[in-house]
């Protein structure tokens, strides 16, 4: 049964992480986006898929929490993954916050600065792996 979890909660971060990529992404557009159409196009993607994102979000951080509970994994690494999930999961509220701006048309950043934000999770990502494959402390 462990591993079916393992492998499920693989997929759901992965999915979880791919949403986190695009969704900034389309942010990127929207900012520099002139025309109403495809304002309104956007708008349309970015509620859509926040709206699917998110119950992957929580996926990933029940099957996450099963497994450490069921398993009883510790180490110093381990409180450091979970400091960088809870940033993450702040990170995609912050992006549902960007959603409603978007839609109210309140954003008031630049593309350049959605193009750095778009960077977060990258590095997020980055620890996470590294955190939990190499196990440095």
């Amino acid at each position: 049964m462990y591993l079916w979890i393992k492998a499920f909660h693989i997929i759901v971060v992965v999915s979880w992480f791919a949403g986190l990529f695009y969704l900034p992404r389309i942010f990127v557009n929207h900012a520099m986006a002139t025309e109403t159409s495809e304002i309104e196009r956007l708008k349309l993607m970015e509620g859509k898929l926040y709206r699917f994102v998110t119950p992957i979000a929580w996926l990933a951080i029940i099957s996450g929490l099963w497994l450490w509970l069921g398993e009883g994994v510790g180490g110093g690494w381990m409180h450091v993954k979970v400091a960088l999930v809870v940033a993450l999961y702040a990170y995609h509220h912050y992006c549902g916050m960007l959603v409603k701006q978007f839609a109210t048309d309140s954003n008031v950043r630049n593309h350049i600065w959605f193009r750095f934000f778009n960077e977060v999770p990258v590095l997020i990502l980055t620890a996470v792996v590294i955190l939990v494959v190499v196990k440095p402390f």
